[in-house]
């Protein structure tokens, strides 16, 4: 494992008892944007402090460029964070809090007005340097705190939920500006998230984390069609799981009588050896269609809603219950509560893990 920062092995726990990172292996290129996804005490954040310096390691390294930095104090490390709530100088103008850092460097005037205003520019501000950070929105705010870590032109950039304070519809705004932000600059980052559009939106690779622990690293759409365990199925997006037996093996794949048939599907690691599955089939991945036609089971729809371009079943059948999500045409008409449709899933849409307690 190489890469431009490096995390060897990095494990703390706390004076309660608690280890909130445990054995945690990461490499990240330069130029990449790597989300840590998880829920709340995965690890996710504590790992990000420990990069950036705030918490100390009770076992591993920390690398950057080839050089150890979990010995050094966060204003030796060259990186830089962006904090969930902005952590901007109420007193201060715009200019004054971006070009704060630089002023505790001593850079000259001529040059911090240079590289203050280049950052506004950057992150779409400029001319609003005279501004309070109250008299700015909170997006703006957000790009005030973006551009205030731009500037001192850090090797790393940190991010620590930095969207979580805005509304729904600017969240997803910035999330495009920021990543295209983030291509441009070719600054190598760690966004920390719990939110999975936001790391499936952002990121070059995905480590989704459980108890302290790495469970998976890969790009977005590995992590959501390959995920390793049932952890992260269900963690990633939507996943309806249903019980299978395994009549048999196929190479890699495993035999698994589901859904009213038996089928050849992939297998997660693990599941090659149980005996009996939990069968991962996402929404989209239904089709749904009449009653009786080939190849389908029948359904009951519990309830069917409008989504806009999409519509969501819920769905009881002798298998047990699925949701399913499915485009919808203009104008077209929802099928009843308690009508019977034929459900219908392709064997190359289904994921096997192993049950609980057959391992």
């Amino acid at each position: 494992m190489t890469g431009f920062l490096e995390l060897k092995g990095l494990r703390k726990r706390f004076p309660n008892g608690t280890l909130a990172v445990d054995g945690v292996d990461l490499a990240v290129s330069e130029g990449e944007l790597v989300a840590l996804l998880g829920p709340s005490g995965c690890g996710k954040t504590t790992t990000l402090r420990l990069i950036a310096g705030f918490e100390d390691p009770d076992e591993g390294t920390i690398s950057l460029a080839g050089r150890r930095i979990d010995m050094l104090p966060p204003n030796r490390r060259d990186s830089t964070m962006v904090f969930q709530g902005y952590a901007l100088f109420p007193h201060l103008s715009v200019f004054e809090n971006v070009g704060y850092g630089l002023r505790v460097r001593r850079v000259g005037h001529p040059r911090l007005r240079e590289r203050v205003d280049a950052a506004l520019a950057l992150v779409g501000l400029a001319g609003l340097g005279d501004r309070r950070p109250q008299q700015l929105s909170g997006g703006q705010q957000q790009r005030v705190a973006l551009a205030r870590a731009l500037v001192l032109e850090p090797k790393l950039l940190l991010f620590d939920e930095p969207l979580s304070n805005l509304d729904a519809k600017l969240r997803e705004q910035l999330r495009l500006d920021l990543r295209a932000l983030q291509q441009r600059v070719g600054i190598t980052s760690v966004y920390v998230t719990h939110d999975q559009a936001e790391a499936m939106t952002l990121a070059d690779r995905v480590a989704v984390m459980d108890r302290g622990r790495v469970a998976q690293l890969g790009s977005p759409r590995e992590i959501y069609d390959e995920p390793a365990t049932r952890f992260v199925a269900d963690f990633v997006g939507r996943a309806n799981f249903l019980p299978g037996t395994v009549r048999g093996r196929d190479g890699a794949r495993l035999v698994v009588d589901v859904l009213g048939r038996v089928r050849t599907i992939a297998a997660a690691p693990g599941a090659q050896d149980a005996s009996a599955v939990e069968v991962m089939i996402r929404p989209e991945a239904i089709q749904l269609t009449v009653a009786g036609a080939p190849d389908t089971v029948a359904a009951r729809v519990v309830r069917a809603s409008f989504l806009g371009a999409n519509a969501l079943y819920q769905l009881a059948s002798d298998s047990g219950e699925l949701v399913a999500s499915l485009p919808l045409d203009r104008g077209a008409a929802l099928p009843t509560d308690g009508a019977i449709v034929g459900v219908r899933v392709r064997d190359d849409a289904m994921r096997a893990f192993p049950a609980s307690g057959t391992l």
